[in-house]
């Protein structure tokens, strides 16, 4: 029975229709991955004379004098890592309890005021936050200073004159930028967690924490996905964090001390660079932010990769505290 003209017509249409959509959304796909590239190469070109004169040392030397001609972005390296680690360990611990409560613990008429009011907090722009930590959160951290006893100032981390910008209030102002980013996408992994995975927990006999724990276990790579896509923020801020960070060239681990991030320096003296080697100095510098953070972000996929392959090959999915014991061999 030969097959009917109108259904192979119908098959040769959705399979054209199929091909069509594969090469639309790999046209798109290459497009994004065209876009890094290109950014890559104009960044590169655009700073060639630096590239070509002062090599890798660009990347480990500590002078920075427009004067006289000589560049050098570790200090502007280490204050932007400082930072931005700074700022995650801080946020972290809050983010997630923000994520946890809303997710676990919130009752249903304060979840979505709450849910409203993080999301606001995401929404607030960079020079706000930057005018709010001039006025509010400098004076603090001052007083903060002022208040630190003089056994803890004999510590490197803790020494420097009580001027309230630096390294501490950078870290505070990226932590309260990037906690809204974290929490909410942390609180959406938690809900996207079966609820299966509660109801096991509670089967073998689970407290709500433990539960929770087991939420958080089934959870805990899109969690650390939530985590870096903070870490990405504050790598990149830029306005805030020049307003209270110091801008001073200088490597130091206290956290007292006025320092500089590669963000701050290129916003501040993009205008200022009066010569050629000074602005290619400055497009290397974008160039450094913009490969340290596809390396962040290379190194982010490459352990939750690892954590989903784990995840995939072990057998149980809550955490070996909830799994019952073993009864004993009969004697």
């Amino acid at each position: 029975m030969s097959p009917d003209p109108a259904v192979t017509r119908a098959v040769r249409r959705g399979g054209q229709g199929d091909l069509g959509f594969r090469l639309a959304t790999g046209a798109f796909a290459v497009l994004i991955v065209a876009i890094v590239a290109g950014i890559g190469a104009v960044l590169t070109s655009e700073s060639w004379l630096s590239i070509q004169k002062f090599g890798l040392g660009f990347w480990k030397t500590t002078t920075w004098d427009p004067v006289a001609g000589d560049f050098g972005a570790l200090p502007f390296i280490w204050g932007t890592l400082y930072s931005s680690i700074l700022a995650l360990v801080i946020a972290t611990p809050v983010a997630l309890g923000i994520a946890i409560f809303i997710a676990e613990l919130c009752p249903a008429r304060l979840r979505l005021p709450l849910v409203f009011l993080t999301e606001l907090l995401a929404a607030i722009p960079s020079i706000v936050y930057g005018l709010w930590g001039i006025f509010v959160l400098v004076p603090a951290v001052r007083q903060i200073e002022i208040a630190t006893p003089q056994f803890l100032k004999a510590l490197p981390l803790f020494s420097g004159p009580p001027l309230g910008v630096g390294m501490l209030s950078a870290g505070l102002i990226l932590a309260i930028m990037i906690t809204p980013f974290t929490s909410s996408v942390a609180r959406e992994v938690l809900k996207s967690v079966p609820l299966e995975q509660r109801e096991a927990a509670y089967a073998l006999g689970a407290t709500r924490f433990e539960a929770i724990k087991a939420a958080l276990f089934y959870a805990r790579t899109g969690i650390v996905g939530a985590i870096m896509l903070g870490f990405g923020r504050a790598l990149g801020e830029t306005m805030a964090v020049t307003m209270v960070i110091g801008n001073t060239p200088r490597i130091s681990t206290s956290l007292f001390a006025p320092q500089y991030s590669m963000a701050a320096v290129i916003a501040n003296e993009f205008t200022e660079a009066d010569t050629a080697l000074y602005l290619d100095a400055l497009v290397e510098i974008g160039l450094v932010l913009f490969v340290i953070t596809l390396l962040v972000n290379v190194l982010s996929r490459g352990l939750i990769w690892s954590m989903n392959r784990s995840f995939q090959t072990s057998e149980p999915t809550v955490p070996p505290t909830l799994t019952p014991a073993k009864p004993e061999a009969a004697a």
